[in-house]
């Protein structure tokens, strides 16, 4: 049964609010891969995790703790973006509700650094730091297949497609990432974890983008992504 559409909130500061998403993708690069990589001497982007930028010891913790505070902010900003351009689409509100959920719990990602590679001893029991970090990337991962999926269903097959792909792309090389991830603990060799590991994050941040621009662009979620025909109905998804 057909429900009446709530017409999108939109201000000026909906777009300013949708830009978020898009310095978060940018502002996660450029911290991680270009300052916080700079810091941390012989860092391999290829070999080694991001989160060893921020492990126990690295050199690059006190800036990475200090720029901290900007990922949540950017990313409930962002979320609260896309509730206001959802207009009637009731997948696309959860959606923003997924972001702004998962930048509050993202907080926790401060008490749980992993433990430096050095620092592991072959053959101990993890740490309670690496326990909860480990805790904290599964329920990152859920977050993140919830976020693109709910937003799929939210559009035409166009854009359910693309975030088909992105989200394959993200659990594919999350998965390679974790059968890499498996040895460190062992000193063992992990070639391509860095890779696989920003492949799959990368999919997630051009979804991010992707999104942002779209509802930037269109300024009302019932008219975008909609492929061969827009209409003017409530999707509950």
């Amino acid at each position: 049964m057909s429900t009446r559409i709530r017409p999108p909130t939109n201000t000026s500061l909906t777009p300013i609010l949708l830009a978020c998403g898009v310095a978060y993708a940018v502002a996660y690069v450029v911290v991680n891969d270009v300052v916080a990589a700079g810091l941390y001497e012989g860092y391999d982007p290829v070999s080694q995790a991001v989160s060893e930028l921020s492990a126990t010891g690295s050199p690059a913790t006190s800036f990475l703790t200090a720029v901290f505070p900007i990922w949540p902010l950017l990313l409930t900003a962002f979320g609260v973006g896309v509730r206001r351009a959802a207009g009637g689409r009731r997948a696309l509100r959860v959606t923003g509700d997924l972001l702004i959920a998962h930048a509050i719990v993202g907080l926790l990602w401060l008490a749980f650094p992993m433990t430096s590679r050095a620092d592991m001893a072959p053959g101990a029991p993890a740490t309670v730091n690496d326990v909860g970090h480990i805790v904290m990337t599964v329920v990152t991962l859920v977050f993140i297949v919830s976020q693109i999926g709910f937003s799929a269903a939210a559009f035409g097959w166009r854009f359910r497609l693309y975030a088909t792909v992105s989200a394959v792309a993200f659990v594919v090389f999350g998965a390679l990432t974790g059968v890499q991830a498996r040895t460190v603990s062992t000193g063992g060799p992990t070639p391509w974890m860095g890779l696989f590991e920003r492949l799959s994050i990368a999919s997630w941040l051009l979804w991010m983008v992707v999104l942002a621009v779209m509802l930037m662009t269109h300024g009302d979620a019932e008219r975008v992504g909609s492929g061969d025909t827009v209409r003017s109905r409530a999707v509950d998804g």
